[in-house]
């Protein structure tokens, strides 16, 4: 996946657009800073539903766009695409995957790399059973997994884990104690599956695995506070046999790209059991992009055509991100919000 290359001759503006930009602020200016190190000149737009999302109202250019199920979605982007001279376009959210992925190869055709893995690999990771089963083939580690109505309510051992099979975000995910409980909450869950409760430490790793697959960086963050279904505190470990645990599952699903945030709980005897593969940025990437894993550099150098030599253990250990909340101010944001509808 390549949209340009080196040796242009002097570059005027590198144009990258974030889609469904939301609140994902540190993502972009992360883009920013790694464009203008490496002297790119760079214009950062945003595109949303909504004008009053945060992200709107920090990038150069804000677009409104159609809702990502709208027939009118990709093509309202492909003319952002000519009309911008967009070079890369970053996915932040799940629901936006499987709609580019289908359409990588238009936006490629106009000079625009989505950063986005093949479709097959969308699908494994959106849809939970499929994941499960995906590793489980692969001879990884991870909890046994039912169906609702496979699961043995009466004779099954409990706590369990109940979630929706095409979840996001944590939303739906529920500690199951009892076949009462089972049949209460399956009934509020869309396609619910059950799954082994796991006791330990739950950490994402962030895995860098480029253009082309192959996994060259693994930065664990263990989870220390969560808040909706985002970390909100996080601790970079260095740990040998969870950055292995990374490399595997890239390894087991041929056609990641870019940064793909592995879900794992490290029991109390080292066990390492794999419960999630999003194949995006997580929102905690912020952390290993600061603690020296600077993603956005590496991927913006590969698209350029001088892919970087990158160091595996290039992060540094033990630094920990703290978030608290912080308003966006807009003056005028009726006129603003109509002037960008129009």
């Amino acid at each position: 996946m390549t949209a340009g290359a080196s040796g242009e001759g002097p570059r005027d503006v590198f144009n990258v657009l974030f889609t469904c930009v939301g609140r994902r602020v540190e993502l972009l200016d992360a883009f920013r800073r790694a464009a203008v190190a490496l002297r790119l000149n760079p214009r950062v737009h945003g595109a949303d539903v909504t004008p009053l999302a945060p992200g709107m109202h920090h990038v150069d250019e804000a677009h409104l766009v159609p809702r990502i199920d709208s027939p009118h979605y990709v093509p309202a982007l492909l003319d952002l695409v000519d009309s911008r001279r967009v070079r890369l376009i970053v996915p932040s959210i799940d629901p936006d995957l499987p709609v580019l992925a289908a359409g990588a190869a238009d936006f490629l055709s106009r000079g625009c790399a989505v950063l986005v893995s093949e479709p097959h690999v969308i699908e494994t990771c959106r849809d939970k059973l499929r994941t499960h089963q995906a590793l489980r083939l692969a001879g990884l580690d991870t909890p046994d997994t039912w169906r609702l109505a496979e699961f043995p309510a009466d004779g099954g051992a409990y706590p369990v884990y109940m979630k929706p099979r095409y979840g996001s975000a944590a939303r739906g995910n529920f500690v199951v104690h009892s076949a009462r409980e089972l049949d209460v909450l399956g009934a509020r869950v869309s396609d619910p599956i059950v799954q082994e409760y796991v006791e330990g430490v739950e950490h994402t790793l962030d895995v860098y695995c480029g253009l082309d697959g192959v996994p060259r960086c693994v930065v664990p963050r263990r989870r220390l506070e969560v808040r909706s279904g985002e970390v909100s505190k996080s601790l970079i470990v260095r740990d040998d046999a969870l950055m292995t645990a990374g490399r595997r599952v890239v390894e087991a699903l041929p056609g990641c790209r870019g940064v793909v945030t592995v879900q794992v709980i490290q029991t109390r005897t080292g066990r390492i059991r794999v419960i999630e593969i999003n194949p995006r940025f997580g929102g905690g990437a912020p952390l290993s992009i600061h603690a020296g894993a600077d993603f956005p550099r590496w991927i913006l150098q590969t698209l350029l055509g001088n892919p970087p030599v990158i160091d595996p253990l290039g992060f540094t250990d033990d630094v920990a991100m703290l978030r608290f909340d912080r308003s966006v101010f807009v003056e005028h944001a009726s006129k603003r919000s109509a002037d960008l509808a129009s």
